[in-house]
């Protein structure tokens, strides 16, 4: 670290790095950290791990036990359904205020985003490939344009948290588990269609099946290898 970042500067940069590992599985599900052994690595005091990690304790990623100090927090299959459960809830009150209040400029923009999306190789190489980090970009930034009209700021903020709970789980998955055979475009072109209609209700159920058709997909095809049992 730089002698001239300051505290907080090197905190949310030590924070920054940890959060990418917990969320991409680096950091297994379960894993004892120990604070001086990561400060070493990090080049950073122990201090500033331990605020980093009561951070990430904050956001689920991490477990902060009495006497025991941080874990990665455990994954279940129970906990990926309530994730994605509550998650959609959190979906359907921001594509709601969404649709409302979206005027034409935003319409575009889940227009052009929807054509980026379309035109974003989904794969490198053959059909069974898992989805090109381009691609999973496109995707997000589809998702997000639909929501962007919102206007409550703690709506979208814990749509973020949950986002990244499921992104943890999906990531951890990749490379689990077979290739999903659902029909995405045809799925993503629905979704768009439901928005320019300014179709509400059918929106979130249509964002209500795709979410639960890929936790589902998760469990149906070998994640329970690596999750809790019940």
């Amino acid at each position: 670290m730089s002698k001239t970042t300051s505290p907080l500067g090197v905190i949310e940069t030590v924070y920054q790095q940890l959060r990418v590992r917990l969320v991409t599985g680096q950091l297994r599900p379960g894993l004892r950290l120990k604070i001086s052994q990561m400060a070493e690595e990090l080049l950073v005091s122990t201090g500033v791990v331990r605020e980093a990690l009561t951070r990430l304790s904050a956001e689920g990623l991490v477990t902060a036990t009495p006497q025991r100090g941080f874990s990665v927090a455990a994954m279940s299959a129970a906990e990926l359904l309530d994730i994605t459960r509550v998650r959609i809830e959190i979906e359907a009150l921001c594509i709601r205020r969404s649709l409302s209040l979206g005027d034409i400029e935003w319409e575009s923009a889940v227009v052009g985003a929807y054509h980026r999306l379309m035109h974003t190789p989904a794969r490198d190489g053959h059909r069974f490939a898992l989805p090109s980090a381009p691609w999973y970009s496109a995707h997000n930034h589809f998702h997000d344009s639909i929501v962007a009209a919102c206007d409550s700021p703690w709506l979208l903020k814990l749509r973020e948290q949950l986002y990244v709970q499921g992104e943890r789980y999906r990531l951890i998955a990749a490379s689990m588990i077979h290739h999903d055979e659902r029909d995405l475009d045809h799925e993503h072109q629905q979704l768009l269609a439901a928005v320019t209609a300014r179709d509400a209700d059918l929106t979130v159920a249509l964002i209500g099946t795709h979410f639960f058709s890929t936790a589902q997909n998760m469990l149906e095809r070998g994640a329970e290898v690596w999750l809790e049992a019940d």
